[in-house]
């Protein structure tokens, strides 16, 4: 396969190469003699994705933008192994041709995303404005602006402080290309949580607690990275807490099948705050736990 220059860069920027299992980002880095060489090259995809008719929780919706509440399992853009059925092909119905252009084909209109099995709150620009003006207060971080996004984790164990922060660089996995890890040549990632309640298990002893996070950078799967990191892992998260998995024996029985009915990682954006690109009003939108992890919440706290 030959891949021009432009496309060699674009890669590396996206972390696809790795050298003796350090990932890479910078296209002048100098080669060694006995290095090893991996990129990781993505398989064709079709041009455009095509609308589809797929339902939408819309929480918000004007000219400039569209609030959308994510349920699980809905891939927010078109990527390898998921061409279709995403939001994006969703939006794309849903809108028509007015969504921002700047994402790109694969991207229209997208400033930030939630994984797969993430639920809730996920904004969309409408135009090229808005996606410029949200993607700079997204870029922001809310450190001097109003974006605020908080996320309601079910974890393991209970952590022996109320609240903290989390500052680990975040960069991926040398072994596995569909993971993320704390690394110290990675990109910057904080997460700020709080303990908002601690659950006791079948012996009475802290089992599980339910913790807000709120982002201080985006960085793919950082929530549940960092949580692992310090050893409190979501509860049913496949990836990043395997270990745990022997944990679930120490719930109440009710709460093992809520478990294992919510059937993936315990995470829900319930909180979404931004300045409106046009009028400059705050908005700000909430999103209740959806069923599943009610069913969970009611069960860990019965026990």
């Amino acid at each position: 396969m030959e891949l021009s220059r432009s496309r060699l860069k674009a890669l590396i920027l996206d972390g696809a190469l790795a050298i003796d299992g350090r990932t890479i980002r910078d296209p002048g880095h100098r080669v060694n003699a006995g290095d090893t060489i991996e990129l990781a090259i993505p398989p064709d995809e079709p041009a455009e994705p095509l609308a589809e008719d797929i339902p939408l929780a819309v929480v918000h919706e004007d000219e400039d933008l569209i609030v959308i509440d994510k349920p699980k399992g809905l891939v927010v853009h078109p990527a390898a192994g998921n061409q279709t059925g995403t939001l994006v092909n969703a939006l794309i119905s849903h809108c028509g041709t007015s969504l921002s252009g700047i994402g790109g084909v694969k991207r229209p209109g997208i400033v930030h995303r939630l994984d797969k099995d993430t639920t809730g709150l996920l904004v969309v620009a409408k135009n090229d404005r808005a996606h410029r003006k949200l993607s700079a207060q997204f870029a922001d971080h809310g450190r001097t602006g109003p974006l605020r996004r908080g996320y309601l984790a079910f974890v393991w164990g209970a952590p022996a402080r109320p609240k903290g922060t989390i500052n680990e660089p975040i960069d991926r996995h040398p072994k596995s290309r569909d993971r993320m890890a704390v690394r110290a040549n990675g990109r910057i990632a904080i997460t700020h949580w709080q303990v908002l309640e601690r659950f006791k298990g079948k012996d009475g002893k802290p089992v599980a607690s339910l913790i807000e996070c709120r982002l201080e950078t985006g960085r793919t799967h950082q929530i549940r990275v960092h949580l692992a990191h310090i050893g409190h892992p979501l509860l049913g998260d496949a990836t990043y807490g395997t270990g745990f998995k022997t944990k679930a024996t120490r719930l109440p029985p009710a709460a093992q099948e809520a478990l294992t009915a919510l059937g993936r990682q315990a995470l829900h954006a319930y909180l979404l705050a931004i300045e409106h690109p046009t009028s400059g009003q705050r908005l700000e939108f909430r999103s209740e736990l959806p069923g599943p992890l009610v069913r969970l919440h009611r069960s860990l706290s019965a026990g």
